[in-house]
């Protein structure tokens, strides 16, 4: 909890809970029989589903799934990603970022920084327009516009 920077318990729980059903559905798919069709569709479907969510790295074997952790989940947390992606140097700064309301997800506004981060989401993590922490980056960079600076 403390290396992620998770505050609720409960989120750790949660993470917890999710990482035991899969476990228990990975074993009830390696009793059935390889060949059988609803154990290779439901085996696909699931190795999709956690590999979208970005918790196993690649989608060749069940294996991944019996090893998938509770640090799987933490590392596709909002706080998480933004360290990963250069946006804050530090968790704790990058939490404080996020409750500010300093960040866009897409289309929305993020502050709640156990907001889990999909591979698709990852490509549309952004600093809001009005942010002033986007103003300061851009103007190091040398990037920021005569129109921005207007504002």
């Amino acid at each position: 909890m403390q290396r992620y920077h998770i505050v609720e318990r409960d989120d750790y729980k949660k993470y917890s809970s999710v990482c035991r059903m899969v476990q228990k559905l990975t074993n009830i798919l390696k009793q059935m029989d390889p060949r059988d069709p609803f154990r290779v569709e439901m085996t696909d479907m699931l190795l999709e589903k956690l590999y979208n969510m970005g918790v196993i790295p690649s989608r060749k074997s069940l294996a991944l799934c019996d090893r998938l952790s509770v640090s799987s989940f933490c590392r596709r947390r909002l706080s998480t990603v933004l360290m990963r992606l250069k946006f804050a140097e530090h968790l704790k700064e990058a939490v404080t970022y996020i409750e500010q309301g300093h960040l866009l997800v897409g289309p929305e506004t993020v502050t709640d920084p156990s907001f889990l981060v999909t591979r698709n989401m990852e490509d549309f993590v952004t600093w809001v327009d009005t942010s002033k922490i986007k103003r300061k980056v851009l103007e190091y960079n040398e990037k920021l516009d005569d129109y921005d600076a207007m504002n």
